[in-house]
């Protein structure tokens, strides 16, 4: 991987806001050439520092209102049978192995509070590598521009 510098930075700030905005616009904006802005993306996703163009979702809209983080404490050496398992769930949005009192945090998005029950009760304290659950109901969401 190659260093970066305060332009590649400076890419990444112009598409972290919008992942559609123009190579053109990209570069007019951090002041190089378009070549220069193609030759330094194309960089950026070769070094895998850009891993994916993606869209920020209205999860509401989709009707995944409910946002809940559950802390969940696993059995020994279960990591990776238990995210795959977790990633079976489309509901979950992101899974972290973490230090501390639990081992891993979900982030699930349901439909409503009976739905979250389902998913917490029925299908992940049902998972055999499961040891405890703490569930964390979000009531506001701010996602920065990283």
């Amino acid at each position: 991987m190659s260093t970066m510098d305060e332009t590649d930075r400076a890419i990444l700030d112009e598409l972290r806001r919008d992942a559609r905005t123009s190579m053109s616009e990209v570069a007019s904006r951090v002041g190089i050439s378009r070549a220069s802005a193609y030759a330094r993306v194309k960089r950026l996703v070769d070094d895998r520092v850009i891993r994916s163009f993606t869209i920020d979702v209205d999860h509401a809209a989709l009707g995944l209102g409910l946002p809940a983080y559950v802390h969940v404490r696993i059995k020994q050496n279960s990591w990776k049978s238990f995210r795959t398992k977790v990633w079976e769930l489309e509901e979950a949005a992101h899974v972290a192995l973490v230090a501390g009192d639990f081992d891993c945090v979900i982030l699930l998005r349901a439909r409503d509070a009976a739905h979250l029950r389902e998913l917490v009760l029925e299908r992940i304290q049902s998972l055999p590598e499961v040891v405890a659950t703490q569930t964390v109901l979000v009531f506001e969401e701010h996602v920065g521009p990283a």
